[in-house]
């Protein structure tokens, strides 16, 4: 159950007793019901509930943002007693801000986003259905998971904040494989169920393990790209997280000090837009209680905006973003606009260059300048005249961010919502046409 409001106020009273300026109580009930699957067959099947309970505490600015998952009167005892401590031992920060005054009005088709109709046999159902389809389209092995998720989430501070809403979420990750090296992922994370068809998620996975078979090696260097959705929500999310006024501030942001300025080729329009319902990453209100917006980050390729909460948004003399993160401002809801080419459109402009549909484990060199590199996985191929040659292994995409932003040079019209544990922030993503990407081979 949640914490009661009546709870949650005598919180709040109870820091506001000790002399702290500001105080903000976020609690969560999470109803998870998961289907692993493994060798073509389910091989989990199971259903728990979490809870938790998040406090923010400001002596000014001095400020500490601490939780638990021990939501008895002795657990939040415990609470109280270290996000006392903390903030009081924290030192002052430069970045401070009150809590916002509300009570504030919400949009009510976000307030409850629930899905009817979901039970764990249609689940078991649309695991089935992914499975068969992915065997179908010619892959040998199927393993991946759906993750079924049914929150509810409730906020008060001592802004005379007071909100609650229900979300319901499903991801689906399905990853075939044909033999020993070729394989192929794709993952769906939605809130709406009539976005979510596994048998698609399915056979893109099996189509791209179908094709990787024999994977060669070729030679390292720079080449023409098409990256897949997967890899372009992964490094579209992190623009968009970098993007956060914390980041810049701190001096870990490509971004900063580009305000206004082009940072991208003028293909490429990535917004935050949480107030779209039935998304992975639509929410009524951030966690300062603000209801939320949509933010053009970048617009045609000008950097428009950071994100910001009420504290980065004074220190940058502007507007909160309604981005909180009460203490890191962050993205919500990522959505690449415009644009109208194909897949296969972007394919027929490369005369030889490499087509990537996944990537693992992206590090960074130095963020400040944005050099980074990630690991292909799954399939990679070599392109020449616009179609595939044949599969190849053993590259990484090692490149600078702004770079490649500026090597944009055409989305496809076709967007698809990624969510899955390497893309956190919710990303709709499409198919991206890079000029002059750089790829190494691993040293190791």
């Amino acid at each position: 159950m949640v914490l009661s409001s009546k709870r949650a106020r005598a919180l709040i009273t109870q820091v506001r007793e000790e002399g702290a300026s500001d105080c903000a109580v976020e609690s969560f009930t999470t109803r998870t019901y998961m289907i692993r699957f493994s060798n073509n067959e389910v091989t989990v099947s199971k259903r728990f509930e979490e809870e938790s309970v998040k406090m923010y505490v400001a002596f000014g600015p001095q400020r500490a943002v601490t939780g638990t998952t021990d939501v008895t009167v002795t657990g939040l005892k415990s609470l109280v007693r270290d996000a006392l401590r903390l903030a009081r031992s924290t030192p002052p920060s430069d970045m401070y801000a009150p809590l916002p005054e509300g009570p504030f009005s919400y949009n009510r088709g976000l307030l409850d986003q629930s899905m009817r109709g979901v039970e764990m046999e249609k689940l078991v159902d649309m695991v089935e259905a992914a499975i068969n389809s992915a065997l179908s389209a010619g892959s040998s092995r199927v393993a991946g998971s759906l993750v079924f998720k049914r929150a509810h989430r409730s906020l008060l501070t001592s802004g005379a904040v007071e909100a609650e809403a229900h979300k319901d979420t499903i991801e689906l990750s399905v990853r075939a494989f044909l033999d020993g090296e070729s394989s192929g992922q794709f993952a769906i994370g939605t809130g709406d169920l009539s976005e979510l068809d596994p048998e698609s998620v399915g056979r893109e996975a099996g189509e791209i393990a179908k094709a990787a078979r024999d994977p060669r090696e070729i030679s390292e260097g720079v080449y023409d790209a098409v990256i897949g959705p997967m890899t372009s929500a992964n490094l579209l999310e992190e623009v968009g997280s970098i993007a956060s006024a914390f980041y810049v501030d701190s001096g870990m942001s490509f971004l900063a000090g580009m305000l206004g300025k082009e940072v991208a080729s003028r293909a490429l329009t990535l917004v935050d837009d949480p107030t779209i319902p039935g998304t992975y990453g639509a929410e009524p209100f951030d966690e300062e209680g603000l209801p939320t917006r949509r933010t053009v980050i970048i617009d045609s390729g000008v950097l428009r905006s950071y994100l910001h909460n009420s504290a980065t948004a004074r220190k940058f003399e502007t507007s909160s973003t309604a981005n909180a993160g009460i203490i890191v401002p962050q993205p919500h809801n990522l959505i690449v606009e415009g644009w109208t080419s194909t897949f296969n459109k972007l394919l027929a402009k490369l005369d030889r260059g490499i087509l990537v549909t996944n990537d693992w484990y992206l590090r960074y060199q130095d963020i400040s300048r944005g050099d980074f590199s990630t690991i292909t996985r799954d399939g990679l191929f070599l392109i020449r005249n616009g179609t595939i040659e044949h599969a190849v292994k053993g590259l990484r995409l090692s490149d600078n961010f702004l770079r490649l932003l500026k090597n944009v040079e055409e989305v496809s019209s076709e967007k698809f919502p990624i969510r899955w544990w390497e893309v956190d922030v919710p990303v709709r993503a499409p198919y991206v046409l890079l000029r002059d990407v750089r790829f190494t081979r691993p040293t190791a």
